[in-house]
Parts: C-alpha cells; structure tokens; sequence
C-alpha cells in the first residue's frame, strides 16, 4: 500500500489483470467516481505480486488480486487486521510503533508526506493518490509545513541555557502523523508497506 499510496477499496478492488509486472510495473487503480490511474510498481513490489499470483493456481485476470476466503473481495476490516499483526510484529523491534494508532491510511498519509519531503511537485502527488481536488493535496504541504515548524521550536537559539531534557509524553504524539523513516522501515521489513500488505493470508 506505500507504494501505491492506494486507499483501501483500491486495494481490495484490485482484480488480477489490473497489475502488470511484466516490462511496465504498474497497478491500474478503481479510485472515486468510477475514476482510474496507473501507479508504478518498484521492483521489489513487483516481484511480491509476481510470487503472489502464482499462489492463486492460475485465477483469471477478472478475479479479486486479493480474495477472501471465499474468492470474494476483501472486508476492509481483513485488511485492518493484517496491518494491525504487521505492526504487532514490527514493535518487537521498533516498541515506538505500539504506541502510535496505525490504520490503512496512515500508509497512504505516509506516502503522500514522503514523496512531499522527497521534492515531487505537490501536482504530481495529487493525480498519485487520485486527488480530485488540488485542495485536499494541499493539506498535505500545510502539514508538512507544521511539522517543520515544531522541529524549529525544539531548537535552542545560539547562546539560549540548555533546558533539562523531558522525554516525550502522550501530549506529544500525534497519531495522525506519518510515520518517520525509522518507524516506517521497522514497518516495511514485516512486509506491510508493499501493495501486498494482505498476501500472507486472507481472513475475511
């Protein structure tokens, strides 16, 4: 789902055909309002998908990538569960994630804020995520903008006496922010930040 930056009825709509991993690495999203775009697909993503179909025993391309149990879409909650496991899995290593409410759109609000901090024009990210409205692109650089400025507060001036150092405390953390490249990685290493965040098992 990082890669994608796909909300999670994209995700779950995804049919087998719709992601290529053949010379051009791409998933061909169902967004809002009956709307597609293609999203491209790293490598590493590509080959998760490639090993991935080979366990549906040659299902068609109009089945679900992602079925249920049952060969249906995916509840939404199935796809909660698997992240809620990745996480759990993740903390052993990295205990900052257990204190952070994670959901399937904190990996979307992830990317949005990485490709933002890695230099993509604020346009590009808006036709990534299926923006309709450049509006609801822009809260992502007013959020980035406020986060630059707590990092700022932090700071000491030259010459101001240094203050005793507090840890952070629950007033300080912020679940609906993205999630920082250390929390992130701890994340990905459980498999849960590819698009095939679900493949491990299907569970509704």
């Amino acid at each position: 789902m990082y890669n994608t930056g796909a909300r999670v009825s994209e995700v779950i709509g995804l049919r087998v055909g719709d992601v290529v991993i053949d010379d051009t690495m791409a998933a061909h999203l169902h967004g809002k309002g009956r709307k597609e775009r293609s999203v491209p697909l790293w490598r590493s993503t590509a080959s998760l998908v490639r090993g991935w179909k080979h366990r549906l025993e040659g299902a068609g391309d109009d089945r679900f990538l992602f079925p249920s149990r049952g060969g249906e879409r995916m509840a939404r909650s199935s796809v909660t569960q698997r992240l809620n496991l990745a996480v759990s899995a993740a903390a052993q290593h990295h205990p900052q994630l257990a204190r952070l409410s994670i959901s399937p759109h904190t990996v979307r609000h992830t990317t949005a804020m990485h490709l933002l901090q890695s230099g993509v024009d604020i346009t590009v990210i808006a036709l990534w995520l299926g923006h309709e409205s450049p509006a609801t692109t822009h809260m992502y650089l007013e959020a980035d903008l406020s986060m630059r400025e707590r990092t700022l507060d932090r700071l000491q001036p030259i010459g101001a006496s240094l203050g005793r150092y507090r840890p952070p405390g629950p007033a300080d953390e912020i679940p609906s922010e993205p999630l920082n490249y250390v929390q992130f990685v701890g994340l990905k290493n459980t498999g849960a930040s590819a698009l095939v965040v679900l493949s491990s098992a299907s569970c509704a």
